[in-house]
């Protein structure tokens, strides 16, 4: 029987991946570095502990890696944060889950300020039980660390809890914690992707999710609990999968 519900943000419930995508490509420009929109795109879920050694040597980013991530931030806050937007029916999701008796999460890998700023931007401020955000861990996604700080949080296993993501990191990071992990596609990532990363059902976006909310493992009272972690998951942690990206 599920007992919460642990969603991310950027991509799930809020229109921003493209907005982090941006920032980030013109903060890899502006430091030497030629990467494109899309390759940039391809990153977003992760924080930007897992990001810029993607692009960047061991020796680039002692160099600059800090400074590189400080010019993204800010530049991400002065030119794309107000066009932040909530998906449809975001609220109503969160409602709908409350009456169903689950709490709420957020396993965010935004910085804290960042976070209070995501929530109220989609009304939700009210809704969510517990936030985390990447002060509160050592790795971002898709390590497991911020799924371990919300179930320690919430105080119950990860086979009592239902992430809902929409990147493949979101996945792999809670099926490392037993956590199964509904997909959603307004991030931009394909429905094959998130099932090869672990995902256990996949929807278009939080207002499909709200409008089927009785179909979905959500209010499975039954076997959502005890979802299976599809070994397709392990796959990809060791690196098959991850190449289809």
């Amino acid at each position: 029987m599920p007992k919460a519900a642990i969603f991310d943000l950027d991509g799930t419930l809020l229109d921003s991946v493209d907005l982090h995508a941006l920032a980030w490509q013109e903060a890899m420009v502006e430091f030497g570095h030629d990467i494109t929109f899309e390759q940039a795109r391809s990153q977003i879920g992760k924080g930007g502990d897992k990001l810029i050694p993607v692009f960047l040597s061991e020796a680039e980013q002692r160099d600059h890696g800090k400074t590189l991530d400080e010019w993204r931030g800010k530049r991400f806050k002065s030119a794309y944060l107000p066009l932040v937007r909530p998906f449809s029916a975001v609220p109503d999701l969160l409602r709908r889950a409350r009456g169903a008796g689950l709490r709420i999460a957020i396993a965010s890998s935004a910085k804290k300020d960042e976070l209070e700023k995501y929530l109220a931007i989609a009304g939700i401020v009210d809704l969510v039980d517990i936030a985390t955000s990447s002060e509160d861990v050592d790795e971002s996604k898709p390590a497991p660390d911020i799924f371990e700080v919300v179930l320690e949080k919430l105080g119950i296993e990860g086979g009592a809890a239902v992430a809902i993501g929409d990147t493949p990191y979101d996945s792999i990071a809670a099926g490392k914690v037993g956590i199964p992990t509904i997909g959603v596609l307004c991030g931009g990532f394909t429905e094959s992707s998130l099932r090869d990363a672990g995902c256990v059902d996949v929807y278009p976006g939080p207002a499909t999710l709200y409008a089927r909310f009785d179909d979905t493992p959500l209010a499975d009272k039954t076997t959502a609990g005890s979802l299976a972690i599809p070994a397709a998951a392990a796959r990809w942690r060791r690196g098959s999968v991850r190449k289809k990206l």
